[in-house]
């Protein structure tokens, strides 16, 4: 696992500044604390720093081909590298290394392009083709290692965060409005876009080709989630769970490729169980590691020590107070130069910093909600079918009874579930579904922005990304076109970046075989009903693991991994969104209409409203807007 970064001059004349790429590689010395590297040709400039898990010794990069006429620079891994590293052995290649990065070079030198369809990895990769003077970057099918660019006018750049980017001369930090409204509707900004105008990511399945010297981005889909309209069933439902599980089986067995020890993240839920069960079919040891609560309804350790002595792992756990996870924040927004809104970085973060203490790898279990609907949401998607069709009268009547409700500032309690239910019903499905996983509704954002604001985002749609993927996908049914956007959305775009951004930030690299590309095809062509059968979510996977995991943990309900958002806000956080929130310094700063802002505020503090969701996305932009949006 590494930072990459690199500079290619727009004109041809113009040396890389070796400084420069040496600044902007450190940026991303976290990624990879165990060795560093450049390579300066002219106007091209790689870099990259390393976190050493395969081929310890030699995997140095940039690394080249047999006559330097291909170079690469690589953050991620290939976990077929022993398979392919043979086929390229029958085709005449005289590898030098050990490295999985070597692999990739010598494939781009027979199939080009093509090389991505023989990969099965997490990857984000560059190659720089000197005889035919092009960079190729591709980014892995799911999205789990970012990979970042922007054309100036001195330079084409890329690198693994944007804050190397950010580096440069010519980059602005000026802020994409639309973005902007995108964050406040989503809590990220979905890919390509960042909340930098002129900084954009790789889209997860794509490649870009930038032929050096031009202006020219030519940007390409290798792949996508092969989803399809309620397919028919081909198989019995036992043939589905026996293929299930060796697909799973096998995806666990190559993610435990390492020269270094891997772990793996236990939280006590079905997928990091299975992961964990499949992992000690490989492994005479595994290491098993959960981070618990003192607040009991954060708390999960009783079911991961279930689980851990199920399988004699190797067993550790660190107790922490998340009460006092909001001391965190100073030290992720060093690490976030994207506003995330999603308050369990923070857990994660904790859980990757104790892990890393010990291994270098950890497998986790993401995924497994959006491949197989295993969120509320997605049962929520039926039931409200139910109360939209009582009359507009009885509609109205269940709002207001909703909004009596006694506000509750406990973990996911009765009225906060209630009531995200109802702010999704009068959209359509795909809306519905953002509504409920994030923040700021449209009517909220119209008396949240700046009249400058509205009128310079008036002719833009904040969902245009659930338009363009509705489009992309021809899916018709409710479920279907739900799990897609998932992926598309909430998972590549939130729950990969905070994994990749707390565990990175830890110097610690997360696998993911739920992810494994074989895995996600098989999990699309099965039939809805084996995902969300009645109101049972994730029935096949719960009812292929019932020979395997204990009852209670294939019974326990969805429980995540939050942080006590609402009360930080009444207790040790209380001043801090004071400050930031404040009335003067919103007006200063011309963006948010300040009065709206006080109102969501006292209606929280007075218990007449939990506005934590949208409280705690405004918190997030401001400290991050402060950290970033106007540093040298």
């Amino acid at each position: 696992m590494c930072g990459i970064c690199g500079i290619a001059n727009l004109e041809r004349e113009s040396c890389v500044d070796e400084s420069l790429l040496i600044r902007m590689r450190d940026t991303l010395r976290h990624r990879g604390p165990d060795g560093e590297g450049i390579s300066v040709q002219g106007n091209i400039g790689l870099g990259q720093t390393r976190l050493s898990i395969i081929d310890l010794a030699t995997g140095i990069q940039p690394m080249h081909n047999e006559d330097s006429s291909v170079w690469i620079v690589f953050n991620g891994e290939i976990y077929n590298y022993v398979e392919l590293r043979q086929e390229l052995g029958e085709r005449g290649h005289k590898l030098a290394t050990e490295s999985d990065t070597e692999v990739l070079v010598h494939l781009y030198e027979d199939h080009g392009e093509h090389m991505l369809e023989k990969l099965n990895g997490m990857f984000a990769f560059c190659i720089w083709d000197s005889e035919r003077k092009l960079l190729f970057l591709a980014r892995d099918r799911m999205g789990e290692k970012p990979l970042f660019f922007a054309v100036t006018d001195a330079a084409f750049l890329f690198a693994s965060e944007v804050k190397a980017i950010l580096q440069h001369p010519s980059v602005r930090r000026d802020l994409d409005l639309l973005s902007l409204s995108k964050y406040l509707t989503f809590e990220y900004v979905p890919a390509p876009h960042t909340i930098f105008r002129g900084i954009h990511k790789v889209k997860p399945g794509h490649c870009l080709v930038y032929q050096v010297g031009s202006r020219e981005i030519v940007q390409k889909k290798y792949w996508d989630i092969p989803l399809s309209n309620d397919p028919l069933a081909h198989q019995t439902e036992a043939e589905y769970r026996e293929e299930l599980l060796e697909l799973l089986g096998d995806a666990v067995r190559l993610r435990l490729r390492s020269d270094v020890p891997v772990g793996v993240f236990l939280s006590g839920g079905i997928d990091s169980s299975l992961i964990t069960a499949l992992a000690s079919r490989h492994s005479t040891q595994v290491n098993t590691f959960t981070v618990g609560f003192r607040e009991r309804s954060f708390d999960e350790t009783r079911y991961a020590r279930r689980v851990a002595e199920r399988f004699g792992t190797s067993h550790q756990e660190d107790v922490l107070d998340v009460t006092k996870a909001y001391t965190l924040l100073p030290t992720v927004l060093d690490y976030l130069d994207e506003p995330l809104a999603d308050a369990s970085i923070l857990p994660t973060f904790l859980l990757s910093r104790f892990t890393s203490q010990r291994v270098k790898v950890a497998l986790g279990g993401d995924g497994g909600d959006e491949l197989f609907a295993g969120y509320p949401i997605y049962q929520a998607l039926k039931l409200i079918r139910y109360y939209e069709v009582f009359p507009r009268e009885l509609r109205s009547v269940i709002h207001r009874l909703a909004a009596r409700l006694p506000v509750s500032h406990r973990n996911i309690s009765f009225d906060f579930k209630i009531k995200q239910l109802l702010r999704g019903a009068g959209v359509s499905p795909e809306i519905m579904l953002f509504h409920w996983l994030g923040s700021f509704t449209e009517g909220e954002k119209r008396q949240l922005l700046s009249p400058d604001v509205r009128a310079a985002i008036r002719h833009d749609n904040a969902f245009e990304d659930v338009v363009n993927y509705v489009k992309e996908s021809n899916l018709h049914t409710n479920l279907e076109r739900a799990l897609y956007l998932s992926m598309k959305l909430y998972l590549q775009d939130d729950i990969l970046v905070k994994v990749d951004r707390a565990s990175m930030a830890n110097s610690l690299e997360v696998r993911a075989p739920f992810l494994d590309h074989r895995f996600v095809e098989f999990a699309a062509r099965l039939p809805s009903i084996y995902k969300l059968n009645r109101l049972t979510t994730k029935y096949i996977l719960k009812e292929a693991v019932r020979e395997i995991l204990p009852s209670d943990i294939i019974r326990r309900g969805k429980k995540g991994f939050g942080a006590p958002v609402a009360q930080w806000i009444h207790g040790e956080l209380r001043e801090a969104f004071q400050e930031y929130l404040g009335e003067a310094r919103l007006r200063r700063e011309g963006i948010f209409d300040p009065l709206f802002v006080q109102r969501l505020l006292a209606d929280h503090l007075a218990h007449r409203k939990d506005n934590r969701k949208l409280l705690w996305t405004l918190l997030i932009f401001q400290l991050w807007q402060e950290r970033w949006c106007h540093a040298n």
